[in-house]
């Protein structure tokens, strides 16, 4: 891998726009295809587009794929013919969220090809993303994560090395279900505080600065608001399902936890109201 390495990039959405738009501010050669064929993320930053996930792959050195689920990732490495096409030696990051099972399986089908991989997925959000401020949750063989780390680190805050293939996704999904259970606390307490007639506006403020405070709770009203909670939830109810399959049958304390995250996903709208009412 060169000094400044080539960066192909597949996945322009919420969070995969800014952080290619970051890659290209820190001075990296980035080359893009798009499956909408739409770029506007990556508007006033040098990039270079090309036609096919192949012809993309071809010419880089990394390739970050930021996709909903594991099935896009086979659909662009496989239909796409992005896996034929990197040479040896490519490193492959797959920032999306998915299944531990499916990380190390693509680790494992990579390295005939000589290609390496790395789980990276990304906690923070959009603003995070926008901010450069993302937790970067990583799993993979740790010289090639080590190489990587000035990559990460024009979009990350923080890069957590977990272990190895599928490691990363083991510490997103822990990360998510603790989040929405924290997020299910959260409502069945201010349902109490409803209930006693607090003033609920003076609550979560004296909450946010004590020591019940949490991201969940700081991100409600600002990360979170009503425009978006729906969508948000959508996406957390679907994370759950990855965590429900990745983690069955480690017991029914896990049937415990994916029941409670599940409730605090489908609370978020009605957090997101009561918070910015």
């Amino acid at each position: 891998m060169s000094e400044q390495p080539t960066i192909g990039w597949i996945g322009l959405g919420d969070q995969g726009g800014p952080i290619a738009r970051a890659i290209a501010e820190g001075g990296y050669p980035l080359h893009v295809w798009s499956r909408s064929g739409r770029f506007a993320a990556l508007e006033g930053v040098p990039y270079t587009p090309h036609a096919t996930p192949a012809e993309l792959g071809a010419v880089s050195d990394i390739v970050g794929l930021c996709l909903s689920e594991d099935k896009d990732n086979t659909e662009v490495l496989t239909g796409g013919g992005l896996l034929d096409a990197l040479n040896p030696g490519t490193v492959l990051i797959n920032f999306g969220t998915g299944l531990p099972a499916a990380a190390v399986e693509l680790t494992r089908l990579a390295a005939a090809r000589d290609v390496r991989v790395v789980d990276a997925p990304v906690s923070g959000g959009h603003a995070g993303a926008v901010e450069k401020q993302l937790t970067t949750i990583v799993g993979g063989d740790p010289e090639v994560v080590e190489k990587l780390r000035p990559v990460l680190e024009t979009f990350s805050a923080t890069i957590a090395y977990m272990g190895g293939a599928g490691a990363g996704q083991v510490g997103k999904l822990i990360n998510n279900a603790m989040l929405m259970a924290n997020q299910k606390n959260i409502s069945d307490l201010l349902d109490l505080a409803v209930a006693e007639h607090v003033d609920i506006d003076a609550l979560v403020d004296v909450l946010r600065n004590g020591t019940a405070s949490s991201r969940a709770l700081q991100s409600l009203g600002s990360a979170i608001t009503t425009e978006n909670a729906e969508h948000l939830s959508t996406l957390q109810l679907i994370d759950m399902d990855i965590f429900r399959e990745a983690f069955d049958g480690h017991g029914p304390t896990v049937g415990v936890i994916t029941e409670r995250a599940i409730s605090g996903a489908e609370d978020l709208p009605k957090l997101a109201a009561l918070i910015t009412r």
